[in-house]
C-alpha cells in the first residue's frame, strides 16, 4: 500500500493498493479563494499518484505558488496569532482579577459567585489550553504536521477540547441556577452546588475520556485535531446539546421573568432583582450559542475565515466580557469595593492622626 503523505498541502492517510481517496481543498486555501473542489489521488504499485485535478484548477488558485500570495497568507495568520494573543492574555488578566475579588470580599462568598468562579476558572483554562496548543504544534515549523503523533501533542489537544467542554457546561450551570433561582424565589438550598459541580467539571471530563479512548481505539493518527474525523462528534454532540439545553433554558427564563414583572404584588425592589439577576446570563446564552450552531450545521470546510475570527479573535475577548459582566459591572461587587476603599482610608487617616498626636505630646 502507500503510506501517510504530506504533500505540502494537505495530508493523505496510508491506503491499500489499488485505492482511491479524495479531499476537499484544504482550509488554508479557503481563506482567500472560497472555492469548492475535490482532489484525487491513487494508491498505485509506484505509490501515490499525482493530484487530480490538480490544486490550482480544484481550488481555483491563481497564485498557488507565488510569493505574493504565500507572505498573504503567512501575514493572514500572524496577524490573526497576534489579536487572540492579546485577547487571551486580556481575557486572563481580567478573570484572575474577578477571581481574587470574589475570593478576597467574606460578603462575597456565596454560591452564586461560587459558580461564577467556576465559569471564569474554566475561561482560564481555555486561554490557557490556547497557549499550550500553540506551544506544542506549532512551536518548530520544521516539524511535519501530517505524521507528527506524540503523546504530547495528544494531550495538548486532549485539554484544549475538555476547556471547550468546561466552558459550555458551566454556561448551562449558569443558566440551570438562574432558573432555579427564579423557580424557588430567591431560596436556592446549598446541596445544589455538588450538582453544579459535577455537570460543569464531571461530564466534560467523561466525556473526552471516551473520546480519548474512542481515537486510540479506531482513529489513532496525527496528532487528533482534525475535525473531518466522524468521531468528532463525540465531543461536538454533547457541545450541541449543551447549547440546545441552554437556549431551552433561555426561552424558558425570559417567559418567568415576563411573568413576574408584570404580576402586580411584585414591589419595585424585588423586580430590580429579577432584572439584575438575569440580564448577564441571558445576555450569554445567545452570545456563545449562537454562532456555535451555524457553524455545526454546516461542513467543517465551510466558511473557514468567519469560523477563525469568531472562534480565535471573537472568542479570545469572551472571557474578559464575562468577567466585565459578573464582576466589575456588578453593583453589589462595586459596593462592596467602595465600603472596603472607604474602610481603608478612614483607618489610614486615623493611623495617621495617631501618629501626629504622639508626636505633638511627645
Amino acid at each position: 500500500g502507500c503510506p501517510t503523505e504530506w504533500d505540502g498541502v494537505s495530508c493523505w492517510p496510508a491506503l491499500p493498493l489499488g485505492q482511491s481517496r479524495a479531499v476537499a481543498c484544504p482550509d488554508i486555501l479557503h481563506v482567500f479563494k472560497k472555492s469548492e473542489g475535490l482532489i484525487q489521488r491513487n494508491c498505485t504499485e509506484w505509490g501515490w499518484s499525482v493530484p487530480s485535478p490538480p490544486y490550482h484548477s480544484a481550488c481555483r488558485l491563481e497564485t498557488l505558488g507565488s510569493n505574493n500570495n504565500t507572505e498573504a497568507t503567512a501575514r493572514h495568520f500572524v496577524t490573526m496569532k497576534v489579536l487572540y494573543t492579546c485577547g487571551y492574555s486580556t481575557s486572563l488578566a481580567a478573570l484572575l482579577l474577578a477571581i481574587g475579588i470574589f475570593s478576597c470580599f467574606r460578603k462575597l462568598h456565596c454560591t452564586r459567585n461560587s459558580i461564577h468562579i467556576h465559569f471564569f476558572t474554566s475561561f482560564i483554562l481555555r486561554g490557557t489550553a490556547v497557549f499550550i496548543k500553540d506551544g506544542v504544534l506549532f512551536s518548530d515549523e520544521s516539524i511535519n504536521h501530517c505524521t507528527m503523533s506524540t503523546v504530547t501533542c495528544k494531550a495538548a489537544i486532549a485539554f484544549f477540547q475538555y476547556s471547550v467542554l468546561a466552558n459550555f457546561y458551566w454556561l448551562l450551570v449558569e443558566g440551570l441556577y438562574l432558573q432555579t433561582l427564579l423557580l424557588l424565589t430567591f431560596t436556592c438550598d446549598r446541596s445544589y452546588t455538588w450538582g453544579y459541580v459535577l455537570i460543569g467539571w464531571g461530564v466534560p471530563m467523561v466525556t473526552v475520556g471516551v473520546w480519548v479512548l474512542t481515537r486510540l481505539q479506531y482513529d489513532n493518527h496525527g496528532c487528533w485535531d482534525d475535525y473531518a474525523s466522524p468521531y468528532w462528534w463525540v465531543i461536538k454532540a454533547p457541545i450541541l446539546l449543551a447549547v440546545f439545553v441552554n437556549f431551552l433554558i433561555f426561552l424558558n427564563v425570559t417567559r418567568m421573568l415576563a411573568q413576574k414583572i408584570r404580576c402586580p404584588d411584585l414591589s419595585k425592589t424585588h423586580k430590580q432583582q429579577y432584572l439584575r439577576l438575569t440580564k448577564s446570563t441571558l445576555l450569554l446564552i445567545p452570545l456563545f450559542g449562537v454562532h456555535y450552531v451555524v457553524f455545526a450545521l454546516f461542513p467543517e470546510h465551510v466558511g473557514v475565515d468567519a469560523r477563525l475570527y469568531f472562534e480565535l479573535v471573537l472568542g479570545s475577548y469572551q472571557g474578559f466580557l464575562v468577567a466585565l459582566l459578573y464582576c466589575f459591572l456588578n453593583g453589589e461587587v462595586q459596593a462592596e469595593i467602595r465600603r472596603n476603599w472607604g474602610k481603608w482610608q478612614r483607618s489610614m487617616e486615623s493611623n495617621v492622626f495617631n501618629l501626629a498626636t504622639q508626636d505633638f505630646t511627645a
